[in-house]
């Protein structure tokens, strides 16, 4: 697995990193936890480095999860995770409890996370979603603080927009920024990706395969439980699904020619765009983890990447990513 730098923080990791939400929370119920130990044995002996959690996941088990896994592999692998929500209440749904990223709320969170992941220093530390009550300049200070007390050695946001971003980078400079992008969502490439390459930030893209969308295993006829939250989105209604599955026949007929996967070609436009683009596709299955480590190995020619853009400029996406109350706290 070829590595890749995050901007010019000279934070190294696997081009693909791995994202471990699924895992414990959102994709239907909790996963056999031998099960996730396993595929993330796996995904360090097949060269990934790049491991993403979060406090909000389970809430708290999915963290656990990957710092027990990844225990035998301190200082090879980088681990982030996030702070941001309020997570005192009952249902800690992301957003149902509502935010909270005042900085002793920051403090508390790392020691947990700390405590959870079994490290002395968090890898990459990202604020979850931008807080409006809280000004980002006193969050990139908390944040500076626990990097000077060496609780955390590099600072990232996540879907936050052009102007918090330059903001925060001002008082903390930004190892990283992690926001939804993908071919079905391409948001960032208007004022976010220039605000990156000017100051010199790093991308990792959640999501890249569109929730399991672009991999082609979902159509309008996909029931999804209760318990996994695309039931929720707009997006993966059976019309939208409908609608947007022209996405997958573009897809699916390059894929063709270079004799790779939906997903694959998918993974391969995303790791063209930028050398310092790292993202991480979430899987609990092997064949999928294998499936997405070879995109790394798929070249696509400037040629290939104006095919796929012109296509794609064709075809408009239906439905919005979240309902509207998560719908706000994106790009602040």
């Amino acid at each position: 697995m070829q590595k890749r730098k995050l901007g010019k923080s000279g934070l190294e990791v696997s081009a693909l990193g791995l994202g471990c939400m699924g895992m414990s929370f959102s994709y239907g119920p909790p996963k056999d936890k031998q099960e996730m130990t396993s595929l993330l044995y796996t995904a360090v002996e097949r060269g990934i480095t790049f491991f993403d959690t979060a406090e909000v996941y389970g809430p708290f088990t999915n963290e656990e999860l990957v710092g027990a896994a990844l225990a035998p592999f301190r200082g090879k692998v980088v681990i982030a995770t996030k702070f941001g929500f309020d997570l005192s209440g009952s249902d800690n749904r992301p957003g149902a409890a509502g935010l909270n990223s005042r900085p002793e709320h920051i403090k508390e969170a790392v020691e947990g996370s700390l405590k959870r992941l079994k490290v002395e220093t968090i890898d990459l530390l990202y604020q979850h979603r931008v807080d409006p009550n809280v000004p980002i300049e006193d969050v990139a200070g908390a944040v500076k603080e626990l990097i000077h007390a060496g609780k955390v050695k590099h600072f990232g946001l996540s879907e936050a927009g052009a102007k918090t971003i330059r903001r925060a980078h001002a008082v903390q400079p930004l190892t990283a920024l992690q926001s939804e992008y993908s071919l079905w969502t391409r948001t960032p490439e208007k004022e976010v990706i220039p605000t990156l390459e000017e100051l010199g930030i790093g991308f990792v893209p959640y999501s890249p395969l569109g929730k399991g969308f672009l991999t082609g295993a979902i159509n309008e006829s996909t029931k999804f439980d209760s318990t996994d939250f695309r039931s929720t989105l707009p997006r993966f209604t059976p019309e939208a699904l409908k609608a947007n599955q022209s996405l997958i026949d573009l897809l699916g007929s390059i894929g063709k020619l270079k004799k790779a996967t939906p997903a694959q070609i998918a993974l391969a436009w995303l790791l063209a765009q930028k050398p310092w683009i790292a993202p991480i596709p979430g899987t609990t299955k092997l064949n999928r983890l294998e499936e997405n480590i070879g995109a790394a190995a798929i070249e696509l020619t400037a040629d290939d990447l104006r095919d796929i853009d012109s296509a794609a400029s064709k075809i408009k996406v239906e439905g919005t990513r979240y309902p509207e109350k998560l719908e706000k706290m994106t790009g602040l």
